[in-house]
């Protein structure tokens, strides 16, 4: 049994803090009081094959007793046994047709303490618990997305990750793509995408993109459209305004759902992976607050905007 929760005490396993979003860990953007239960979540794995995972919502403290805040929802089940959920909830959504290339996103339910499924309540913690949903179960899926307000886990199985792209992979694509020596279409000059291990540092031949077209190009101090929208440039390709963002291969193997090339930009935030799993994550709506959902950019949980979340990017190749 492993447990998971905001609490660092022994019985803790896996300690969680909230995701800020867009990768801010300035002090500015802490945290000022968590949503994440103390002892949010436990997840009991058989030893032997096929290794079945089930989740179950609150966790044993050190006194051995199942921890619940004053204000969850508590009940008696028909059989007498005790049941409930925690304060802000457990929410699990399994993907249809798993982590693959033809993934869709399920449905969002909220899993008790007794590990009994439920549909969501009218808002997190709500005193009303949804209705009892029989004909699903607590068994975690290859993909399954874990939900415990404030954080977002993503739970992917052996075998799962087995047929994952690796760190490796996403390397060699990224040397594959300077390799081709793709150029800024005004400035002519050939931009290269930074090693994985320099993230948060822009460097001077960054490719940068329209995050409205896809056209990428090397930076410039050009197209600024007002004062007001600092972002916003208007594309010398094409005209079209939107906003302008330095690319950033996202290089947590885990999210990627083929191993396909880096083609497709997260917007706002210019996180770049393959077709398939750029569309996948823009289409999962994931919790966000005490009843609304959006879709987020699984490389940094920026909530992502424009008609599609994502944009195919159009690379200038080399003129000689």
């Amino acid at each position: 049994m492993f447990q998971v929760g905001r609490s660092t005490e022994s019985p803790i396993d896996f300690v969680v803090t909230d995701t800020i979003s867009g990768s801010q860990n300035n002090d500015e953007a802490q945290i000022t009081q968590s949503t994440i239960s103390r002892f949010a979540c436990r997840i009991v794995c058989d030893r032997n094959e096929p290794y079945t995972a089930r989740i179950f919502a609150a966790g044993f403290d050190s006194s051995k007793n199942i921890f619940l805040g004053e204000k969850a929802a508590k009940w008696t089940n028909p059989d007498g046994h005790m049941d409930g959920l925690t304060t802000n909830g457990v929410l699990v959504m399994h993907p249809r047709g798993g982590f693959t290339e033809e993934s869709q996103p399920g449905v969002w339910r909220e899993i008790s303490v007794c590990g009994d499924v439920y549909t969501l309540r009218e808002t997190r913690s709500a005193q009303q618990r949804g209705k009892l949903v029989e004909s699903e179960t607590n068994v975690l899926q290859d993909g399954s997305l874990i939900d415990l307000c404030g954080a977002t886990l993503l739970w992917r199985t052996a075998d799962g990750l087995f047929h994952t792209p690796t760190q490796k992979h996403i390397e060699a694509l990224r040397q594959e793509i300077n390799a081709a020596r793709p150029q800024c279409p005004v400035g002519l000059n050939t931009l290269v995408f930074p090693s994985i291990n320099r993230k948060e540092v822009v460097e001077e031949k960054q490719p940068w993109a329209y995050l409205s077209c896809g056209h990428v190009h090397g930076y410039h101090n050009w197209g600024h459209r007002s004062d007001t929208e600092a972002n916003e440039r208007e594309c010398p390709m094409c005209r079209t305004v939107g906003p302008y963002v330095p690319l950033w291969l996202g290089c947590e193997a885990g999210f990627y759902v083929d191993a396909g090339p880096p083609t497709h930009a997260f917007t706002p935030c210019g996180h770049v992976c393959s077709e398939k799993s750029a569309k996948y994550w823009s289409q999962i709506p994931l919790p966000h607050g005490t009843h609304a959902f959006h879709a987020a950019c699984p490389f940094c949980a920026t909530q992502l905007v424009g008609e599609q979340n994502c944009i195919k990017l159009i690379f200038q190749g080399p003129i000689d």
